[in-house]
């Protein structure tokens, strides 16, 4: 096999090289995965491949696998897929190869990959080393598009409570951080109200450390009526990219401030200049309640896909056990031994 690869740590100079040369988005940064790796007590790495003059770049996060001296590697928070600056699919299947092919040398049985839902992948040259699992629809908005036609492809009910949440005498304020632990305390009641997983209680110190590692890249926009805070988001913005990271509100649905929050925040990105601001989709990927929500937004539509690798399929075997119904199967819960 021709070509480069290696697994890197965050401080090796390769990893910001490699960035320089390709469009990437804030998941791709070093300085994220480090942060973002501190959640689960695992160690954050990038593969990288460079061969005939082109680089692909694919940061990870390595987890001892529970009574095990065995690792896995699964992509961190968010949509850190595989980026390059070619989308040549034979250079996309000789990357995909050799990162199974060096996972296998360093003990790691298998590898879970969010893909990015508007950087380009081959999908059928990740698919001859692994298995690419489509989930469903993202939504973005076109920070391109004029702001009377951003406004006519928003939902009329969405337009009639974003002009409900002005009438109420709901504003956005951006960037006061000296007034983040208010909106916490929303986001925390939020998850308590909707019955989140203690992985997104995530804490002040976890997001303190994210906006000292991104500094400038990741924003906080803040809802408030009467001077007080009901509610916000967090997001990043980086290459004309904009992602909503965390957003909630209080559970006063008269003010609409959800909807006013991510008109607000479409609005000051579009005047800095930025081309696309994308808000996910459902739980998991899904077509349910949250996508059609945010559905009403825009037009524009994104698939999101997942990437499994099994790099050592003898030690997966050893992992799932035997007659355990799908255990064998990449498309349902991967890695299924976790």
């Amino acid at each position: 096999m021709t070509g480069e690869a290696a697994l890197l740590g965050p401080d090796d100079r390769e990893w910001v090289e490699a960035l320089s040369q390709l469009r990437h988005d804030v998941y791709h940064l070093p300085e994220y995965a480090r942060i973002d790796a501190r959640l689960t007590g695992s160690s954050p790495l990038a593969f990288w491949y460079t061969d005939r003059g082109h680089v692909w770049l694919l940061p990870l996060l390595l987890r001892p696998i529970p009574d095990s001296p065995l690792c896995d590697v699964a992509s961190p928070y968010g949509y850190p897929g595989p980026v390059s600056d070619t989308t040549d699919p034979e250079f996309w299947s000789r990357a995909a190869r050799a990162m199974t092919e060096l996972l296998r040398k360093e003990g790691i049985v298998t590898a879970f990959v969010r893909l990015h839902p508007l950087l380009p992948a081959p999908i059928a040259a990740l698919e001859s080393a692994g298995t690419v699992v489509r989930h469903g629809q993202t939504v973005s908005m076109d920070l391109t598009l004029v702001t009377d036609d951003m406004w006519r492809q928003t939902r009329r009910t969405h337009r009639k409570h974003i002009n409900q949440s002005h009438r109420a005498g709901v504003t956005v304020v951006k960037d006061d951080w000296g007034r983040f632990d208010e909106w916490l305390l929303t986001y925390h009641e939020n998850m308590r109200r909707v019955g989140a997983s203690a992985y997104y209680f995530f804490s002040a110190q976890h997001l303190a450390g994210l906006h000292d590692a991104l500094g400038g890249r990741m924003h906080l926009a803040l809802a408030e009526v009467g001077g007080e805070t009901i509610g916000g988001t967090v997001f990043f913005e980086h290459d004309g990219i904009m992602q909503a990271h965390l957003q909630s509100v209080r559970d006063d649905h008269r003010l609409h401030a959800d909807k006013l929050l991510y008109d607000a925040v479409r609005r000051w990105g579009a005047e800095r200049g930025n081309g696309v601001y994308h808000i996910g989709g459902g739980l998991g990927g899904a077509d349910d309640s949250l996508f059609f929500y945010k559905a009403g937004f825009s037009e524009s539509r994104h698939q999101f896909h997942t990437w499994r690798v099994v790099a050592d399929p003898d030690a997966y075997a050893g992992l799932v056990g035997h007659g355990v119904p799908g255990a064998g199967s990449t498309t349902g819960y991967f890695p299924p031994y976790r």
